[in-house]
């Protein structure tokens, strides 16, 4: 099972073709976020951090009310607080632009597909079996993510593999396809190889080198590499001294072929994005004149 023969993604009122990639933007209603430390836990800021991300071109605004790594319980009334009320006001902002939410929760997802939510971005591999369901019901999109079977908010000790990303392969495109048998749309379905979820920094750096074999399954391939800790790792680099590492992995992903891209830095990111869109045939220059005036 493939997706749509036309290879176009299609969320909310939006579609993205192949060789147009997108930018994800990050934005946590969480006072303890890993990377801006609660910066825009405030609806206000949180507000004002969506308007930066859509002028600085993101397509796609990827809200979050639960910490990824482990930290304070936030259960499912309050994470409801955090991002229902929200996606409301995102969604009267912006009619337009397609609103994800970063949630494992079936009951969270039912919620804000209510109030407008395009794509549930399931981090955590199908933890909730009724999320897909949700997805399917309101027509929403879903990303089918690779974390090596743990449970939310856990972080990996000593996991190994006999190959990641043959691993990563089967289990994402046997989420999706299980999507597809729910009645998830072909079109709105992406997959993620779970870069840091469930995996080490050598397991993300092969996934990252060999991610043309995850874009070679046919599914768009979403990627979540922004400051992350392999990325830390591999530089010894703080959590706010990740960007140029975070754009490299960035390029070599673009180059594979992945077709969206969760970040906190939006201008920088897409700057490597049209950059590596253009050396690989798939846009033009913004001008090109050197040599010929």
């Amino acid at each position: 099972m493939t997706p749509a023969v036309d290879g176009a993604l299609r969320l909310g009122g939006q579609s993205f073709r192949p060789g147009e990639p997108a930018v994800m933007a990050i934005v946590n209603r969480t006072p303890d976020s890993f990377y801006d430390a609660g910066a825009t836990y405030d609806p206000g800021r949180a507000l004002a951090r969506v308007h930066e991300v859509v002028a600085a071109g993101a397509r796609i605004v990827d809200i979050g009310g639960v910490r990824a790594g482990p930290g304070e319980d936030v259960d499912t009334r309050e994470e409801l607080r955090r991002v229902v009320e929200f996606v409301t006001v995102v969604r009267a902002a912006y009619p337009g632009i397609v609103i994800s939410v970063d949630t494992w929760r079936s009951a969270v997802g039912r919620a804000v597909c209510a109030e407008g939510a395009d794509l549930l971005n399931d981090a955590w591999g199908g933890v909730d079996p009724a999320l897909v369901e949700v997805a399917a019901e309101f027509g929403a999109g879903l990303v089918c993510t690779h974390a090596g079977g743990l449970p939310p908010r856990t972080k990996p000790h000593r996991i190994g593999y006999a190959d990641v990303v043959a691993d990563v392969v089967a289990v994402t495109t046997d989420l999706a396809e299980r999507a597809v048998t729910a009645g998830v749309r072909e079109d709105s379905i992406l997959i993620d190889p779970g870069h840091d979820f469930g995996k080490n920094t050598w397991h993300s750096l092969e996934l990252t080198r060999r991610l043309d074999e995850l874009v070679a399954t046919g599914w768009p391939v979403l990627v979540a590499l922004s400051n992350k800790d392999f990325v830390g790792e591999t530089l010894d680099r703080l959590v706010d001294e990740r960007l140029i590492g975070t754009l490299a992995a960035t390029a070599i992903s673009a180059w594979h072929g992945a077709r969206v891209f969760r970040a906190h830095e939006v201008g920088p990111t897409r700057e490597v994005l049209a950059m590596v869109a253009s050396i690989r045939g798939d846009r033009p220059p913004a001008t090109a004149t050197r040599g010929l005036v």
